[in-house]
């Protein structure tokens, strides 16, 4: 059987038999669009392409469980029910880590400390913004946002030499602009 020249109401049909080959047809068919959908919200190859596969293999593991009507709408809108799902449980992991960060400095630290601490965090933003708009941009990325040289230089269209530059500058400036907050231990 020549599984390109059927409809998608005929591919799901054989695919909710286990017809592996309609799956594969099927996945050819809708892993581009897919992808494009994920990357275009996540901004992030691999994760886009992770959250593609999740789709395929939840569409394989149920396939006899469910009842199919539209293939590219169902598709579609799985994928994007799977990066809402990513997005949300990226937003949860940073706001624990902002949550453990948070009680770190409680538990451990004295009051003293932790206006010291209020007091750099203004300080550090001060000077940032007395960088070059484009050299801040770049470091908020890299050390707040922690992305990588390769995803800074492919969001703001940099080279990653242009991104490794901002990187340097903007750390030799915030090390001579807070100076009066470094310690030597």
């Amino acid at each position: 059987m020549i599984f390109k020249q059927l409809d998608d109401e005929r591919l799901v049909g054989l695919l909710r038999d286990g017809q592996m080959a309609a799956f594969e047809e099927i996945y050819r068919r809708y892993w581009y669009k897919l992808y494009c959908i994920a990357y275009h919200q996540t901004g992030i190859r691999e994760d886009a392409e992770e959250l593609v596969q999740e789709v395929f293999l939840k569409l394989w593991s149920r396939r006899s469980e469910v009842l199919i009507r539209h293939l590219g709408m169902y598709l579609t809108i799985a994928v994007k029910n799977q990066v809402y799902d990513y997005i949300k449980s990226q937003i949860s992991y940073r706001k624990y880590q902002e949550y453990l960060i948070f009680q770190e400095i409680h538990q451990n630290h004295n009051t003293d400390e932790i206006i010291n601490f209020t007091d750099l965090t203004e300080a550090v933003e001060k000077v940032l913004n007395q960088l070059p708009e484009k050299s801040a941009e770049v470091f908020k990325r890299s050390r707040f946002e922690n992305q990588s040289v390769r995803e800074i230089a492919k969001g703001l269209n940099l080279s990653e030499k242009a991104v490794e530059y901002h990187i340097t500058k903007s750390l030799r400036f915030l090390k001579d602009n807070l100076k009066e907050y470094h310690s030597d231990n």
